[in-house]
């Protein structure tokens, strides 16, 4: 039996200047699942991403979110701070960190949406805000811990490795308490080594922290190897969907996408 369903997309589509970007798209997404979104360069992955968390508007179509204490929200034309509020946030293809804050910094930003204490507080530095900026520093320190960067924490961001600056925007978007984590590209411009440790950072987060995670990635072997189910775009429109194992076989996804080489570089690994 699944688990409760928690975001529906029902024939999505967008267009941009008479060119229609994403054509009908529809999914289900159950609590707890890790679900991969794979398909060729231009084929409307971020755009549907786009639109799941509230960046662009859907020209067509309808996006219900059910949220921790079940109430329904329908999130089509809503902006991505509310989104963010109600348990949605998301990774970038292109890392968006505030370069020129520490990184410690960059994460207690995110923790600052959940705070307790109201502006008057701040202005008088009132016992609540001592204890709510303590509160903070614990929690940012916590989760810089669990990726194993709590040493840089006062390093600016952008003087971070590459590796590490995923690694960090990953941590801000936890800081944000989702319930539904999109991850664009994860694995971009990581080395073999990193992306392994980053196949057991997903799936130790997901445990961790109770998430369901959508993820767009090119990398085969990690999509593969975490992901429990996949929906292939095309042009804008889904070619299959289904178990790694179905999708890995699909003619039609191995003409569109993987081809022949891909295929068999994933099987011999």
């Amino acid at each position: 039996m699944k688990n409760k369903m928690i975001m529906q997309a029902t024939d999505l589509s967008i267009v941009f200047g008479g060119l229609r970007a994403v054509d009908k798209f529809s999914f289900e997404l159950y609590q707890n699942e890790l679900v991969g979104l794979i398909g060729p360069n231009g084929a409307g992955k971020t755009t549907v991403f786009n639109m799941l968390t509230g960046i662009y508007t859907p020209t067509e179509g309808e996006i219900i979110y059910w949220d921790e204490r079940s109430r329904v929200h329908s999130i089509g034309k809503k902006q991505p701070a509310v989104l963010n509020k109600v348990g949605i946030a998301r990774t970038f293809q292109n890392i968006r960190l505030f370069n020129s804050l520490s990184v410690i910094d960059n994460v207690k930003i995110a923790l600052h949406a959940h705070r307790k204490a109201n502006i008057f507080d701040v202005l008088l530095r009132t016992k609540k805000f001592r204890s709510d900026e303590g509160i903070i520093e614990e929690k940012a320190l916590q989760l810089l811990s669990l990726f194993k960067i709590a040493d840089k924490k006062d390093e600016l961001a952008k003087n971070l490795p590459y590796g590490e600056q995923r690694k960090l925007e990953i941590v801000r978007a936890l800081a944000a308490r989702p319930q539904v984590l999109f991850l664009d590209e994860p694995a971009a411009g990581m080395n073999p080594q990193e992306t392994e440790e980053l196949m057991e950072l997903i799936a130790f987060i997901r445990k961790e922290f109770d998430l369901t995670i959508l993820l767009i990635e090119h990398d085969m072997k990690l999509v593969m190897g975490i992901c429990e189910r996949l929906i292939v775009l095309d042009y804008g429109k889904i070619i299959a969907r289904g178990l790694p194992e179905e999708i890995k076989k699909d003619p039609q996804v191995i003409k569109a996408y993987l081809g022949e080489e891909a295929l068999e570089h994933v099987e011999s690994e």
